[in-house]
């Protein structure tokens, strides 16, 4: 049985698809702190735009926005390639690393507010609901993105003390109420 010819010393192989989307479909660990807390004002800009502007179509783009992050990271949220190449590099900030699983559990809890808020809007037209729920995110992004207040991230803690989330998805994680921020 003849062999595949040998590969040319210096040439790589392409990556096998399994790694490529593993890489796409991961989350960082850790997050840049600066980054989350921009992101985080992103959404107050869109979510008060939605509401103010009545626009109930921009809660699709929040929502995918959430969707995004929570699956991949920055990797398929243009919120999240804004922020991360565009304007966290102009600012010169230094990185502040915090753990991913908390960022990640509070940006699930973003998918569920913003996807039952389209759901809500566009599929049975109950905007003021909506809005409502938009108006829930407005307030727990302003908090991290103004004061480096994660709601999430305190439901993250409390779910691993209560043994909900094992301690081996985050071991940084178990301690997050002395992390100093």
């Amino acid at each position: 049985m003849a062999t595949a010819p040998a590969q040319a010393s210096g040439s790589r192989k392409p990556a096998p698809t399994r790694t490529r989307l593993s890489s796409l479909f991961s989350f960082p660990n850790p997050v840049n702190e600066v980054s989350a807390r921009l992101v985080a004002g992103g959404v107050v800009v869109m979510s008060a735009c939605a509401i103010g502007f009545r626009q109930p179509w921009l809660i699709v783009v929040i929502a995918y926005g959430f969707v995004a992050r929570v699956l991949t990271g920055p990797s398929l949220s243009p919120l999240g390639q804004l922020v991360t190449r565009v304007i966290t590099p102009r600012l010169h900030a230094a990185a502040r690393p915090v753990a991913g699983p908390p960022k990640r559990f509070a940006q699930g809890v973003g998918v569920a507010f913003s996807v039952s808020a389209a759901i809500l809007a566009l599929g049975f037209g109950e905007t003021e609901a909506a809005y409502a729920l938009l108006g829930v995110l407005i307030a727990a992004a302003t908090l991290e993105s103004v004061f480096g207040l994660c709601l999430g991230c305190r439901v993250f803690a409390v779910l691993m003390r209560l043994g909900v989330v094992p301690e081996e998805v985050c071991l940084r994680c178990a301690d997050i109420w002395a992390t100093p921020h």
